[in-house]
């Protein structure tokens, strides 16, 4: 459905009036396109003093042609000079060197001065060690603090653009090349503000270009909405892709396949058989697996009959939990697999009217933090992600004013699109993202719900 105001705003005469009145003028958000190759089109300014910055100079140039520094003779790069015409498309700021209170103010002294000089959908990324592996409490504190900053930052960036923190482990620092790919990248438009820890992962992308080469996805719920998107978007990056859905939805799920060579199955995946029979299905087993399917049966808790509840958790939370276990047990789920559940930012913030659903989707985050040390030893990563309003016929069906503040309660002022969890999910799916497990990355615009 479109978005008439997003549409007004960013008209010539739209975006005047909507100044004078003070009211928010949303961008446009840049998103991958066929046919693109480099992360970036426009400017990469590199600071900070840490140890981690040193690891990008050496792949930096396949993420933009345009690298910069923030002072002479650096990495052999040219020393970034600001003009009334100079845009900058990223910063990437290393803090990992921050120990003391002083030196949180090495954050205003590197970001402030760009902030005039950002060209439309900018990425800003802070670099940083996760408080828990420091000793030293003040260094912990200093670090703990990156936090707030990035998310104080992403609430006034503006323009389109998007701000994280990675907290990088030791080691880990070979998977950075992964996450500047998809966080520098259009496909990010809809993450911000989250706060990510990157842990070593021996696996990683042997070609950007088709990092999910050779392996073979599964995905739920994927006849249409959410989960077409994740199927489409995993086999454009060279996965061949098995889509599930209920018998009922046969007809759309077989079209789709067949759009981009993928192969259909249906199945009830809360019947009784459901997990032997899915493990029949493939007897060759699978790399990815996507838990989208879902069902919403909303009352408030005063209304709400038993049927309500329990179809709503049989589906969203038990039936991926058993699911996963039968693939697990059969060993189907091969080495250096990835698991990815389809949460919601109600199951961070809960919402009137959805108790049944926000349960369901806590459950899963809960599902991927418990399973995430187990799967550890066979390579295995389990992470969720958590939506928000995303532009669906779910959505479309809304009240007009609910419709609405769901699209403007987020930092970026409009509502996703489908492609924008797919994408996440893509990236959760390449080998090298082994690095983040047991995490939930939000894909809301950095929505005030939950904040």
């Amino acid at each position: 459905m479109s978005d008439r105001y997003l549409a007004f705003a960013n008209s010539a005469a739209g975006r005047r009036l909507l100044r004078t009145l003070g009211l928010p003028t949303p961008v446009r958000l840049e998103r991958w396109l066929p046919g693109r190759s480099r992360t970036l089109d426009g400017a990469l300014l590199l600071g900070g003093d840490g140890a981690l910055l040193e690891s990008l100079p050496g792949f930096a140039h396949k993420l933009s042609g345009e690298l910069y520094a923030d002072r002479p003779e650096r990495f052999g790069l040219p020393c970034w000079r600001r003009t009334d015409d100079a845009r900058l498309k990223a910063l990437v700021f290393d803090a990992s060197g921050l120990s003391r209170f002083e030196q949180l103010g090495e954050l205003r002294t590197f970001f402030q001065p760009e902030l005039k000089h950002l060209a439309p959908c900018p990425r800003l990324l802070v670099l940083g060690r996760a408080p828990e592996s420091l000793d030293d409490p003040q260094a912990a504190s200093v670090q703990r603090a990156l936090e707030g900053f990035t998310r104080s930052l992403g609430k006034e960036v503006r323009r389109g653009g998007c701000v994280q923190l990675l907290y990088v482990g030791e080691g880990a620092e070979p998977r950075l090349e992964g996450a500047l790919r998809f966080f520098l990248s259009p496909k990010s438009a809809y993450v911000s503000g989250q706060v990510l820890r990157l842990a070593p992962c021996a696996a990683q992308v042997k070609d950007w270009t088709r990092p999910l080469a050779g392996k073979t996805a599964l995905v739920t719920g994927a006849s249409r909405g959410i989960g077409a998107a994740i199927a489409e978007t995993l086999a454009r990056d060279g996965a061949e892709v098995v889509l599930l859905d209920v018998p009922a939805a046969a007809d759309a799920l077989a079209a789709l396949a067949a759009r981009f060579g993928g192969s259909a199955l249906t199945l009830d995946i809360c019947s009784e058989d459901a997990p032997a029979r899915l493990v029949e299905a493939l007897p060759e087993g699978i790399d990815i697996l996507v838990h989208n399917a879902g069902i919403t049966r909303d009352k408030t808790l005063a209304k709400m009959n038993e049927a309500q509840w329990e179809a709503v958790i049989e589906v969203n939370l038990q039936a991926p939990h058993l699911l996963t276990q039968a693939l697990l047990q059969a060993g189907k789920l091969r080495e250096q697999g990835r698991v990815v559940l389809i949460a919601s930012i109600s199951g961070i913030a809960g919402n009137p009217g959805q108790s049944n659903y926000a349960t369901s989707k806590a459950g899963l985050i809960g599902l991927a933090q418990a399973w995430a040390p187990t799967l550890a030893g066979r390579g295995i990563s389990i992470n969720a992600v958590a939506p928000g309003f995303i532009e669906t016929r779910m959505t479309a069906a809304m009240p007009l004013a609910l419709r609405e503040a769901g699209r403007r309660m987020n930092a970026l002022g409009q509502g996703g699109l489908p492609q924008d969890v797919a994408e996440t999910v893509a990236w959760l799916a390449q080998p090298g993202s082994g690095a983040v497990s047991g995490q939930v990355l939000r894909v809301c615009g950095q929505s005030l719900l939950g904040a």
